[in-house]
């Protein structure tokens, strides 16, 4: 009986060592989230697909096969680096951003699971299911393609990530589907506690990145959730508000241009890399 269960402990401790040998401390993993500013809505343009540093990374959250890339698998993130079908997001220029003044040792995992239009109680990880009911057909097809459950769907890619490197931050682009919801940070809030629990991650060493929406300065028709968005560390004490301000926008003022998403994700690389404790050669505003 002794020898069974020295046996099961030398194996159990055999596979904790192979497990955490295989985990890359220096691949560093960023969780993306939000509606559709996070999804990608601008069209990517040449300059966005070519001279991707193979450093930066997306783990594939839906099969793509027109593209050749498979769910749950490591790529170059050549955007785009949501579903099939999307556009440039703030998270290919924060990648590209952290890439570009990190050390060549270190590489950059981007996840990101985002729904067009979807309010924030989308990722409510025990209430998603009643606002899933009442959705439009369309954004019950988005939430499809994530298994019905963006934010199990997110969970699930976030730990198989943690096998192959290290969970560093968070990243939210939402509000435009909130507008003027004053428990909003609370409900971001949950999330992020959920996200942090899950995980199994410390809080004082993943920071919260959460962006504004379309600026006042470019006539955003949903500025004024600015405001609100400006609370968010008031309810969540690691987080961190990353300035639209200047960052141009598309016709209908809700969705960002190119231009737009690629300062907006530069910001929020230029913020992270001071959290990791790097100062960024190119000087951007925040």
């Amino acid at each position: 009986m002794k020898m069974k269960l020295r046996f099961i402990v030398l194996t159990c401790l055999t596979l904790l060592s192979l497990k955490c040998f295989s985990q890359d401390k220096k691949f560093y993993i960023f969780i993306c989230f939000g509606q559709s500013n996070m999804e990608g809505n601008a069209k990517v343009e040449a300059r966005d697909t070519t001279a991707v540093d193979s450093r930066f990374q997306v783990l594939q959250a839906v099969d793509c096969g027109d593209k050749g890339r498979i769910k749950d698998n490591w790529y170059t993130a050549v955007p785009p680096l949501a579903r099939c079908t999307t556009g440039l997001t703030p998270a290919d220029y924060f990648g590209r951003t952290l890439v570009a003044n990190l050390p060549e040792n270190i590489k950059v995992g981007i996840i990101n699971v985002s729904v067009a239009g979807a309010r924030i109680e989308i990722f409510e990880k025990d209430s998603y299911q009643s606002y899933l009911a009442t959705a439009p057909g369309w954004m019950k097809g988005i939430a499809g393609e994530y298994g019905g459950n963006p934010y199990a769907r997110l969970i699930e890619l976030a730990r198989l990530a943690q096998k192959s490197g290290v969970i560093k931050g968070i990243l939210l682009h939402q509000g435009e589907s909130n507008p003027n919801d004053t428990l909003w940070t609370k409900k971001v809030k949950g999330i992020y506690d959920n996200l942090i629990r899950d995980l199994n991650l410390k809080p004082k060493k993943v920071p919260l990145l959460a962006g504004e929406v379309v600026n006042a300065d470019q006539g955003g028709v949903c500025a004024a959730m600015n405001k609100i968005i400006a609370t968010l560390p008031q309810a969540v004490n690691n987080s961190y508000v990353i300035s639209s301000a200047g960052c141009t926008c598309s016709p209908d003022h809700l969705h960002f241009t190119a231009e737009g998403y690629r300062l907006l994700g530069k910001r929020y690389g230029v913020q992270m890399l001071y959290l990791l404790g790097y100062k960024p050669k190119e000087t951007i505003k925040l």
